[in-house]
């Protein structure tokens, strides 16, 4: 994404090699920009921001429990507890979902 490519010329991690082109920058998965002198032109974006969501639509649910899980042990495990509607999981895995 454009954002993760907004970083100040001395936060610059070089990514490619001397003449290379913003083509093969590009390919490499890096940023290129060529304006600032003395620092890497092509180099290395931002990570991704992510978070965890336990998802809304209790049709993509994926189950991480088993029938008669408490909310207490589906939490220790880590996952999501709704215990509603019927007939999808009630613990089940989060959702990774980019900022």
């Amino acid at each position: 994404a454009r954002c993760q490519c907004k970083l100040l010329p001395r936060e610059r991690r070089n990514c490619g090699y001397p003449g290379i082109s913003a083509l093969e920058c590009a390919k490499a998965g890096c940023c290129f920009n060529t304006s600032v002198p003395g620092v890497p032109w092509c180099f290395a974006p931002k990570a991704k921001k992510v978070r965890k969501v336990c998802p809304s639509d209790p049709n993509v649910r994926i189950n991480c429990g088993f029938p008669g899980i408490t909310a207490k042990e589906c939490e220790r495990k880590g996952c999501c507890f709704r215990a509603y509607p019927a007939g999808v999981p009630w613990c089940f895995y989060h959702r990774t979902v980019e900022e």
